[in-house]
């Protein structure tokens, strides 16, 4: 069997209470390469704690999580950044993208921290733009953009460091219908390319695009029919 790029064993999250509240019991996930997988489920149901694991941004109370084949529990924190910024790009609701920087620059700051090679920066960004159709937006404001557009320009920006998982949190809660499908659209092609993609999402229209659909519920995650 191929390798994982998630591979997710026992995995539970516990939050300090009295008694302690659980975020995440017992899961267990593999996603392959080019998966399209979307987890829906009620608020508060643990979505927001799988994104944030699955992100590197908190660590697990117990279990297994293997990111391309590497455990990543155990790390120390300078590392987990590290494999963060090479592995996953992120891409969420709020576009955040800086009024005063033109597209193309608010892309380039995806590799600011990042330690790449400076002088193909802009080169880089560029070919992530034209990638997602954005070619012709490329000094512009963000404030000239449409809302589609934002977040296209907020997905080059998350495909910039070519990373192996894209982690999509309620990505098209702030578009209207035509923007939605042309960023799902985006998805089917970017996962038709090679990319995994996990999106966290409430929105029926989104989750069924997916490959797979996940439930969580009270932290319990399950393969929805």
């Amino acid at each position: 069997m191929p390798e994982a790029v998630i591979e997710l064993t026992g995995l539970t999250k516990e939050f300090p209470a009295d008694p302690p509240v659980l975020g995440l019991s017992q899961v267990s996930l593999r996603v392959g390469a080019a998966d399209y997988v979307a987890v829906v489920g009620p608020s508060g149901s643990g979505k927001s704690t799988l994104l944030n694991v699955l992100g590197l941004l908190d660590r697990p109370t117990s279990g297994s999580y293997l990111l391309d084949g590497i455990e990543t529990t155990s790390m120390p924190d300078s590392a987990r950044t590290r494999l963060r910024g090479s592995r996953i790009g992120f891409v969420f609701q709020s576009f955040h993208l800086l009024a005063h920087r033109s597209v193309v620059e608010n892309v380039m700051l995806a590799e600011v921290y990042g330690g790449r090679d400076r002088k193909n920066r802009r080169t880089r960004a560029l070919e992530q733009l034209d990638r997602v159709g954005l070619s012709h937006r490329v000094n512009f404001p963000p404030e000239r953009l449409s809302g589609g557009e934002r977040q296209r320009a907020a997905i080059a920006r998350a495909l910039l460091g070519e990373p192996s998982l894209l982690l999509c949190d309620e990505p098209t809660g702030a578009l209207d219908s035509k923007n939605t499908e042309t960023v799902l659209a985006l998805f089917d092609d970017l996962c038709a390319q090679g990319l995994t993609i996990v999106v966290i999402t409430h929105e029926n229209e989104v989750s069924g695009r997916a490959q797979r659909r996940l439930r969580i519920t009270d932290g319990v995650l399950s393969e929805d029919p």
